[in-house]
């Protein structure tokens, strides 16, 4: 079963690799071939593909690196204090580069909420998470955030509708590889590490994330827990 799966990885990976290099070699060649030929519009659009595409790229060579980190047990977190409504608010900046005609629709608490965490690494499941909602979507494109607090976690939840995840899929989706059968075929293709990636990371700064997923409203929500910054627990942790 393990070799089955890592088999079906690599091909995923071979064709998430493919894609984006041969988008970016064609969109190259017809500009150098046509040069004089395109307005100005077109070359800024067509640029504008190679460098979405190239980026997809480097995101997923960033997966695959930062799998190879956390199974070889060398990922190195640096914990400070993070401001999370701040955090939320950039990583749906950056996310909204890749989906221009998507709604992103963020509701915060009055008060600003403080978490213990990485903050490169917060960012990277936050942009996991809010690519993966995007991705899977389907004719919606409307994601809503919301961020609060519960007792000892401040908690983010990002929803899309359009979409659900089968109950007996919701204790795999996190696995390395796995990818659900009946997204596999879809034009949004996938890894199957983006999900892998963000709940260990979130495991290491103490945190979790659970998914919750509607056939009836047809809707899917994660929710990423994490340990609220305490100057007294933190002290006594570390001994001061």
């Amino acid at each position: 079963m393990e070799k089955n799966i890592k088999e079906e990885f690599v091909s995923t990976l071979s064709h998430e690799i493919r894609t984006p290099l041969t988008s970016i070699k064609g969109f190259c060649q017809t500009m150098l071939n046509s040069w004089d030929k395109l307005d100005d519009n077109k070359k800024r659009e067509f640029l504008n593909i190679i460098l979405n595409q190239s980026q997809r790229l480097i995101n997923l060579t960033e997966n695959v690196l930062n799998v190879a980190k956390i199974d070889s047990d060398n990922e190195r977190l640096i914990l400070t204090k993070v401001e999370i409504n701040s955090i939320v608010k950039n990583s749906i900046s950056i996310i909204q580069a890749n989906y221009k005609d998507f709604e992103f629709c963020l509701k915060e608490p009055k008060t600003t909420l403080f978490s213990l965490c990485d903050f490169d690494k917060t960012q990277q499941i936050l942009l996991n998470i809010l690519d993966n909602s995007a991705k899977y979507s389907c004719e919606s494109k409307k994601i809503d955030v919301q961020i609060k607090n519960q007792n000892d976690f401040n908690i983010i939840s990002i929803k899309n509708y359009g979409s659900y995840i089968e109950e007996k899929y919701l204790d795999k989706i996190f696995d390395k590889f796995y990818r659900i059968s009946s997204y596999k075929n879809s034009p949004t293709q996938g890894s199957g590490l983006g999900l892998y990636i963000a709940s260990n990371l979130v495991k290491k700064m103490q945190g979790r994330i659970e998914v919750l997923s509607s056939k009836e409203k047809k809707e899917t929500e994660f929710l990423i827990y994490f340990p609220v910054y305490e100057v007294e627990k933190l002290t006594k942790k570390i001994g001061v």
